[in-house]
């Protein structure tokens, strides 16, 4: 597997990049003023033209964001960002969640802000989905159902005696649930996400051997699942402090045993 890591503004250094090239990013940019980054200016629309330049036919992008509140007002710019990949020529496959199970409360008159969006942008319709799986409570149950299905426009109804047995297992449904740093060497990033965030991502829409892309590096999560899982990766750093860490964890995680997934 190669690594490639650059030191630069990723808006420019994506430009030297090849058309096509990239078959999953997973990232998540500087939102608001929730992240003070080095004083870096975020210039969102060039990054995401040059993620639609770069994306082959069916790969994806992974956005992850959230949204600060000014003022009273949640600001919406993860949907204005969302909307702006569409309009570039992005589908927007899915609208996932990334919760926080040990969010930090804060006091102020709504309830805890505990997830974050993550936004999976596809250019056509993805190539790759290895769907992570849930265990179901009830497997081996039978069922019967009569709810009305929709089949060319017109309700019909399941045979009410048609007996149904519930699987083993099932797709993991789209909120994600993940604990935020314990147990993780984040080199003390302003903003990282947790290492499974990354890793469930790159199963999901990579194969092994597939390149992953994360264009703001920062703590360089998404490149030490990307080695540990056997896609090649290239990350883009514009703090040499952070390129220089994150390239030596990222170093480390090769000569590591694939993690095994975790329940």
């Amino acid at each position: 597997m190669t690594v490639e890591l650059y030191l630069g503004d990723c808006a420019e250094v994506m430009k030297t990049m090849p058309t096509d090239s990239v078959d999953l990013t997973v990232t998540s940019p500087p939102y608001d003023n929730l992240r003070t980054y080095k004083g870096y200016v975020f210039d969102f629309e060039t990054i995401a033209k040059e993620l639609y330049r770069l994306t082959k036919p069916g790969g994806v992008v992974v956005w992850v964001v959230g949204d600060a509140t000014i003022n009273g007002s949640e600001t919406g710019t993860s949907f204005k960002q969302a909307l702006y990949f569409k309009d570039i020529g992005f589908n927007l496959h899915d609208t996932m969640i990334y919760r926080k199970t040990n969010y930090m409360p804060l006091t102020h008159k709504r309830y805890e802000q505990e997830f974050e969006y993550m936004f999976v942008f596809a250019k056509g319709l993805p190539c790759v989905f290895n769907p992570i799986q849930k265990m179901n409570r009830t497997a081996g149950s039978e069922y019967k159902t009569g709810r009305p299905h929709l089949y060319d426009g017109h309700a019909m109804r399941n045979n009410r005696d048609e007996k149904y047995i519930t699987a083993k297992m099932s797709n993991h449904g789209n909120i994600f649930d993940y604990i935020i740093g314990l147990g993780e060497d984040l080199l003390n990033h302003p903003a990282p996400f947790p290492e499974a965030l990354a890793r469930d991502h790159i199963l999901s829409w990579s194969n092994p051997g597939d390149v992953v892309l994360d264009p703001m590096m920062g703590s360089g999560t998404t490149g030490k699942m990307a080695v540990k899982y056997e896609r090649n990766f290239i990350g883009i750093e514009m703090s040499y402090e952070y390129l220089a860490k994150s390239k030596k964890r990222i170093t480390d995680a090769q000569q590591q045993i694939p993690l095994p997934l975790e329940e």
